[in-house]
């Protein structure tokens, strides 16, 4: 099975994002940042993180004591993958319902106002 298919679980994502922003981190690292968030226990870190290198979602290098993990998933196909996935299931195929319902129940800052506009307008003149 490729990357491209493994859709991450919940835990897999929070996994993904600590090592999206380390680029890469032990199972030690990515588990004290888990703790800092959530009560997980490290023998469950090591486990996930052994079972996501297994789907492909993430590769280790073992030419140290200490493994070190790095994402194969990039953030953005990653992102691109669950949105579609989401936009299909809960929102009927309509990107306009995902955005009204996003936009009607956070508090959007004017500068991602302003960012949303140009996507927009960049958009319209496609």
């Amino acid at each position: 099975m490729s990357a491209k298919q493994v859709k991450p679980t919940e835990s897999e994502l929070e996994i993904l994002q600590v090592l999206w922003n380390k680029e890469k981190a032990t199972v030690r690292d990515v588990h004290e940042e888990l703790a800092q968030q959530k009560d997980v226990g490290y023998t469950t870190t090591l486990k996930l993180m052994q079972i996501m290198f297994e789907k492909g979602l993430v590769k280790r290098d073992e030419s140290n004591k200490t493994h070190i993990y790095e994402p194969l998933v990039s953030r953005e196909k990653t992102q691109k993958q669950l949105v579609g996935k989401m936009v299909d299931t809960l929102f009927q195929g309509s990107p306009t319902q995902l955005v009204m319902q996003a936009l009607g129940n956070h508090k959007t800052s004017r500068r991602e106002l302003e960012e949303i506009q140009k996507l927009l307008d960049n958009l319209k003149n496609q």
